[in-house]
């Protein structure tokens, strides 16, 4: 059986059967009635919903949220730019991530362990728009050491795999 951990009280919380098909539904389309996952679920519209409220006030389910497709907005050409921090510029961190999450074309900003710092997932016109990005906002920035980036030709996404 899968857990939760409640945001509030720092508890897991059990997800049984009825909870993992809601959520696998939801990960299909967040936007179905109360009404229909309740039929499909074979459970009472009141049950489901409060089953949805305690998957929301736990912290299991975050945020609904869109999925747009950026070459249809016309960003297709995706990148991964992998960046490394100066050692003397740990301190930056934290703002260095604030500020770039909020320029244009980043989807996504990871913050890692291990030999990189950060991958910025960045969805724009063509490479000129890459190379600009890291021109402006990487290369230029005094915290940066390096940077690596790599074009993305497919980006899927998988199954939740504990549901």
């Amino acid at each position: 059986m899968a857990t939760a951990k409640n945001v509030r009280t720092g508890r897991h919380y059990e997800l049984d059967d009825i909870d993992r098909g809601l959520l696998r539904m939801l990960t299909e389309n967040s936007r179905r009635t109360n009404n229909s996952l309740a039929e499909e679920l074979g459970i009472a519209p009141s049950t489901c919903l409060a089953r949805m409220n305690a998957l929301r006030e736990t912290g299991v389910i975050r945020k609904f949220t869109l999925d747009l497709d950026p070459e249809v907005l016309g960003h297709a050409l995706e990148a991964l730019i992998f960046v490394r921090i100066r050692p003397g510029a740990r301190h930056l961190m934290s703002s260095f991530a604030e500020e770039i999450r909020s320029k244009a074309g980043v989807m996504q900003l990871f913050f890692l362990g291990g030999t990189d710092d950060f991958v910025i997932h960045v969805a724009v016109k063509d490479s000129n728009d890459v190379r600009q990005f890291v021109l402006d906002n990487l290369s230029a920035n005094p915290a940066v050491a390096s940077t690596q980036t790599s074009l993305v030709f497919e980006h899927t996404r998988g199954e939740v795999p504990w549901l």
